[in-house]
């Protein structure tokens, strides 16, 4: 197996990094549409240390990465209370959608830099930091790309799940997480061992990378 370490590292970064703003983006969100909840928890914050969680968002991208086995990692997620919010059920549509938004704004951030960027010839005997900060521009735009989308599959419990969840109306909202929630994560690999995760994410995906690119 070919393994490249500096690759791995990067790439894990990257990862920690956007899952660290997505998670943050919710608990912004949340705070300034009435619910202080994850701001009294620390979760306003882009320390990953109050984010992660240490199977899935350390654990299983490792894995993942190494052994390129199809493994579905997560942070902790952000607590909200509707009921603090001003608006109920349609600010909790905003507070999931935050995290996918704030992931496409980094990929945009980062086609930018690419396009801004300037990769410097390799030298023998010098160092050049100008390859891997591209491959890491790189990995930031295909990683919150993919994010993004991912995140808005209408299954619980991803944002999409949940904005769904919120734009339904109250009953049908309530039958639809209670008959979703359970089998959520099945379905969810199910996509991920099918076409269905192709269709539904790298599809798209392509088409916006090549509009950003």
């Amino acid at each position: 197996m070919d393994i490249n370490i500096a690759q791995i590292f990067i790439a894990f970064v990257v990862l920690l990094f956007s899952l660290t703003v997505h998670e943050t983006a919710h608990a912004w969100t949340a705070d300034r549409l009435g619910d202080p909840t994850a701001r009294l928890l620390g979760r306003v914050s882009l320390n990953p240390m109050v984010h992660a969680d240490l199977v899935g968002t350390i654990l299983f991208p490792l894995i993942a990465m190494i052994t390129r086995f199809p493994l579905i990692g997560w942070a902790k997620p952000v607590p909200v209370n509707v009921r603090n919010l001003r608006h109920g059920p349609r600010d909790y549509v905003l507070v999931a959608a935050a995290g996918p938004a704030s992931n496409l704004l980094l990929a945009i951030a980062a086609a930018m830099c690419l396009k801004l960027f300037t990769v410097s010839p390799m030298t023998v005997g010098e160092a050049n930091l100008s390859a891997p900060l591209a491959y890491g521009f790189v990995r930031a735009l295909q990683t919150n790309v993919v994010l993004a989308l991912f995140n808005m599959i209408p299954i619980l419990p991803l944002d999409g799940g949940n904005v769904l969840a919120g734009l339904l109306p109250p009953d049908i909202a309530r039958r639809y997480v209670s008959f979703v929630r359970p089998y959520g994560f099945l379905v969810l690999y199910a996509l991920l061992l099918t076409n269905g995760f192709k269709y539904l994410v790298m599809v798209p995906a392509g088409l916006i990378l090549s509009w950003l690119l």
